[in-house]
């Protein structure tokens, strides 16, 4: 099964969650037991080399794969949750939405000085959340190794605000 196969494995949903909007819906590949582990053997090869301590994944579908790939390589797991879930003293970062602002936030004590990380996505839009959870690794001292994503949106051209990283994912659209 390669990433072909896992692309047509995803729901396409018109008008969702707003008119106009074509929402890419992982839980169809995600039910298949082959497909779902297949996409995290796939992005754990990839992800080998970087040679990384911890995975941080973003709520909450970077957490179905930020957990497995944590495991297979053998890196600590960090959540980024939405403001207010955390239950221990957190470092927060504000992005940008089409219609105002949200903030993430990851517990202070996460992330060691120099720490090697790669941080999780289920989706690479426009690469707003993923930014914010940048700042939040470095602001601890954490170095940013990578970028995953099972699905990238290229069309919203993330690419270009995310540069410098390595970027790793296994369906475009």
């Amino acid at each position: 099964m390669d990433a072909d196969d896992l692309k047509r494995l995803v729901r396409d949903v018109p008008d969702f969650p707003v008119r106009g909007i074509l929402f890419r819906d992982i839980t169809t590949l995600l039910k298949d037991p082959a497909a779902y582990h297949r996409a995290i053997d796939l992005l754990g090869e990839r992800l080998r080399g970087y040679e990384a301590q911890k995975v941080v994944a973003i709520d909450s579908r970077g957490f179905i794969l930020g957990a497995p790939l944590a495991y297979l390589l053998t890196a600590g797991f960090v959540p980024v949750r939405k403001l207010g879930k955390l239950p221990a003293a957190t470092v927060n970062a504000e992005y940008a939405l089409e219609y105002g602002t949200n903030s993430v936030e990851m517990h202070r004590d996460a992330i060691s000085p120099g720490e090697r990380v790669i941080i999780v996505d289920d989706l690479l839009a426009t690469g707003g959340t993923t930014k914010a959870t940048i700042q939040l690794v470095q602001h601890l001292g954490g170095q940013v190794v990578a970028l995953a994503y099972l699905i990238e949106l290229s069309f919203l051209k993330a690419r270009d605000q995310l540069g410098k990283y390595d970027i790793i994912t296994l369906i475009q659209y």
